[in-house]
Formats: C-alpha cells, structure tokens, sequence
C-alpha cells in the first residue's frame, strides 16, 4: 500500500501532517518513519522461521507482507506458515538472519526482566 499524500489535521490543537493510505487509512508520522519486521511462524507448531525482511515505513511493511503472502504456496499455508509485523528498532534492509538474533536477545532481555518482578 504505498502512500498517496499528505494531509493536515490537528492534534490536541496543534497542527499535524498524515500520510494516507491508497486504501483511505491514515498514518501518523511514527508509523511512516518507523521500522518493521516481517517475521514467519508457524500457527499450528509455534515454531519461529524469524525475521524474513525489515521495512521502513508501515505501509511498505504491509504492501510487502501482502506479496509474500500471495506468493506463498498452497502447501506451505496448510502446514501452518503466517507472517506478522513487529514493530521494531532494526535497521531497514539489515541481514534477516542479525535481525533473528537481535530479536530473539531482545526478547530474552525482556522475558528476563519480567521475571524478576
């Protein structure tokens, strides 16, 4: 879904820009700036394939989900194979395999300080 233009609007009665959508959404300024990770899983194992691509800006990170999900195999969707975004501070474009470490040492960063609660 690429972005079709700017549009002003107010926040709290402060001027804002918006980027909207082909499809009518509006982004806020983060989510056009940000990073995303597009991660496969499996639905029926649990099991993580990782990070597959990491996208600057929301709407090329569903525009490029959408691509994959399209071209994915019948077979490979019965087995249980989704992708997903995150939301992320990876580097757009980095090597999706340091993108799988960084996110898994990530998460156990977290996990860990849950724990100690």
């Amino acid at each position: 879904m690429p972005v079709r233009k700017l549009t002003t609007g107010t926040l709290r009665g402060k001027p804002r820009l918006f980027r909207q959508n082909t499809n009518g959404e509006f982004l806020t300024r983060d989510e056009s700036r940000a990073c995303y990770a597009l991660i496969r899983h499996n639905v029926r194992t649990y099991e993580s394939a990782g990070v597959v691509q990491v996208i600057h800006g929301k709407a090329n990170a569903e525009a490029t989900m959408k691509q994959f999900k399209e071209s994915q195999s019948s077979a490979d969707g019965h087995e249980g194979w989704r992708y997903f975004l995150e939301k992320t501070e990876l580097r757009a474009g980095m090597n999706p395999a340091e993108a799988t470490n960084l996110r898994q040492r990530d998460l156990e960063i977290r996990e860990a300080k849950e724990l100690e609660k």
